[in-house]
């Protein structure tokens, strides 16, 4: 079964970050510096950045499932505040490290550290209803 959440949590993650970044696409492409076609498409449009993130997404729920076998973090309540604290306080805190020293945007650090903690959060519920 625990393979089975891993996934499901990984999927919804993934899903979330499809509605994230279509609803936010046209301010994370001018944020990031993405060049774009006449009808502001990015121009490069290789599928390999979306398998990269799923397979992060996989990567990630298993660690946050292990976490929370390790803690005793079980229901979707105790599964969300727990996912929602770990990218707040741990994978938000290192993408404004990052996009900091690169000097990148603060709209960028906004978006993708927004879907960082709530897909987090996404993943620790999902992974505390299963």
């Amino acid at each position: 079964m625990e393979i089975v959440s891993v996934i499901v949590a990984a999927a919804a993650a993934y899903a979330f970050g499809a509605f994230w970044y279509m609803k936010l696409s046209r301010q994370w492409v001018a944020a990031a510096g993405i060049a774009v076609d006449a009808d502001g498409r990015p121009m490069n449009r290789s599928i390999t950045p979306f398998v990269i993130a799923a397979i992060a997404m996989l990567v990630v729920a298993g660690m946050i499932r292990h976490i929370f076998s390790m803690s005793g973090v079980d229901g979707v309540i105790p599964g969300l505040v727990a996912g929602l604290g770990l990218g707040a306080f741990i994978a938000l805190p290192w993408i404004v490290i990052n996009y900091a020293y690169a000097d990148r945007p603060k709209a960028l650090t906004f978006i993708d550290g927004g879907y960082a903690v709530l897909g987090c959060a996404i993943i620790g519920a999902v992974i505390g209803l299963i």
